[in-house]
């Protein structure tokens, strides 16, 4: 690790290279096909041909490993990045979802040309809602922050049919919470109101009550929390929010650390959506597509003849015992029906759906044994380490990652969470989570997946030693880092000018390439 240098190569976007015909190589459908094609008329040609790379197979392949060899994923060492569970994806899972049997469906595609695939994520659904604990399950939301928003929407859709949206105003959110979590309170159009986090790590009992009132409309929290934390008082929570009829809404970023041990449904959740990029190992952020399930308490909504799972936006498959056949049946029969062009993201599910398969009953409930086991290693070796903390209930134990401080750090050298960041690249592991949550200062936030071996743990605890130790012997060096990356450090006000940032090729050439 020590001898860590990343690869770094100037390379052009392929926009930017020579403009040549593809060439067919030899037993591809291209070369077999392209002596039989036929010209296109000119009825259905575009006046204005779509800006294609015209470049060949070869120099497609070379492009896409010179950027992976600048890159850094799961495959070369560790990702704890604390909240976000990035998971070892098993090559089981690759082979399956991204069988061109699923890859080119058409969406559109009739139901009854499809009962294998409905078959597949009909069982997914009743697997995620056994293993939470609830009643059914909708896999419509494209992600962790789409779950979100379907299920306050389907809180507000609640409070509107029992006549009380008027006065239902309000989502409870511990200051601990996910950024989306008060994001997507507010976008349903609800005023948010924070709960602080007491000292031993749990939601702050006493503010709780004093700010539950029959303006509560529900409370949005995780369980373990963000601090890796498991709630204590979750019941009594329930009760509370239960008690003015608020709904209670589980954000299930964090559900390794518990799955298989205790279910969202049996502390009194009504709603909780699941990150299938997660807990169930499909791939993350720029690896593709999310998706975030939610799952429902079939519990009665006023004397409408509507239950809550009625009520959420998208649809639920169901198996028509007449007929032997599987059925798309549509949810949200009042309020919002649908938040996205089509039913599913496919792919991901199909991957959670293998992995729960490959993994069983006992699997699942092992991953977390050693997630929670390999996070409370980490934080035993940490602790010998002055440098860094632990704050909120030290001796409490952790479940599927921790939050540890570097203030103590910064007091004596200055260098800060954002420099031992920058170190551990320099060392040939991907960084932490960085300044959260907000309510810890100088705060990393470092998750060990159940699949990370040991030795890489303890070679995480020795680099960030060995940045403490330097940053000590010359707080300057640390502000240099990284050094060994294909890129160095950002100027992270410059990076987010609109000068410099780029969301697409046209935006490229007008705004950014010119200057």
């Amino acid at each position: 690790m020590k001898r860590y240098r990343q690869a770094k190569w100037d390379e052009p976007l392929l926009l930017e290279y020579p403009d040549r015909s593809p060439t067919p190589y030899a037993g591809s459908d291209e070369f077999l096909e392209v002596s039989r094609r036929k010209p296109i008329s000119d009825k259905i040609k575009r006046l204005n041909p779509p800006s294609i790379p015209g470049v060949t197979e070869i120099e497609l392949v070379r492009h896409y490993t010179r950027l992976s060899h600048m890159s850094y994923g799961v495959d070369q060492g560790p990702v704890p990045l604390g909240s976000c569970t990035m998971k070892y994806n098993p090559r089981i899972a690759l082979k399956y979802s991204f069988s061109t049997s699923i890859i080119e469906l058409h969406p559109l595609m009739p139901e009854n040309r499809v009962q294998g695939l409905l078959e597949i994520l009909y069982e997914l659904q009743s697997w995620l809602a056994e293993i939470t604990g609830m009643d059914k399950c909708i896999l419509h939301p494209a992600a962790g922050a789409h779950g979100e928003l379907a299920g306050v929407l389907t809180i507000r859709e609640y409070h509107r049919l029992k006549n009380q949206l008027s006065t239902k105003t309000e989502i409870i959110v511990p200051d601990s919470a996910h950024g989306t979590n008060p994001s997507s309170a507010a976008m349903a159009g609800f005023r948010v109101v924070e709960i602080p986090t007491g000292e031993d790590g749990n939601v702050d009992l006493g503010a709780l009550e004093a700010a539950v009132s029959k303006a509560t409309a529900g409370l949005m929290i995780t369980n373990p929390s963000t601090l890796g934390l498991f709630e204590e008082n979750i019941l009594d929570i329930a009760r509370m929010i239960h008690g003015v009829d608020g709904l209670l809404y589980y954000d299930g970023a964090n559900l390794n650390g518990i799955m298989g041990y205790a279910r969202p449904g049996d502390m009194g959740f009504d709603i909780a959506h699941i990150n299938i990029h997660k807990t169930f190992s499909s791939p993350h952020g720029g690896g593709g597509p999310g998706a975030g399930p939610i799952c429902i308490k079939n519990r009665p909504v006023g004397d409408t003849g509507l239950m809550l799972s009625d009520l959420v936006p998208g649809a639920e498959i169901v198996l028509d015992e007449d007929s032997g056949l599987y059925r798309l049946r549509p949810t949200g029969k009042s309020g919002v029906k649908r938040l996205r062009a089509f039913w599913f993201n496919t792919i991901p599910l199909v991957w959670g759906y293998i992995y729960i398969l490959s993994m069983g009953a006992e699997g699942l409930r092992k991953a977390t044994e050693l997630a929670v086991a390999k996070t409370n290693y980490f934080i035993r070796k940490i602790s010998e380490v002055k440098e860094y903390t632990l704050p909120y209930a030290p001796r409490r134990p952790r479940k599927h990652e921790a939050v540890i401080s570097a203030k103590p750090l910064k007091e004596e050298t200055g260098v800060t969470a954002e420099d031992v960041a920058k170190g551990l690249l320099d060392r040939g592991f991907y960084a932490p989570t960085i300044y959260f949550p907000l309510i810890v200062e100088e705060a990393l936030m470092i998750e060990f997946t159940e699949t990370e071996p040991l030795e890489n743990i303890d070679a995480y605890v020795q680099a960030l030693r060995e940045i403490a130790v330097i940053a000590r012997q010359d707080p300057s060096e640390p502000k240099e880092w990284p050094r060994n990356t294909s890129v160095r450090r950002v100027d992270q006000v410059y990076a987010n000018h609109p000068k410099t940032m780029a969301p697409t090729w046209r935006y490229y050439l007008r705004h950014v390439k010119e200057d």
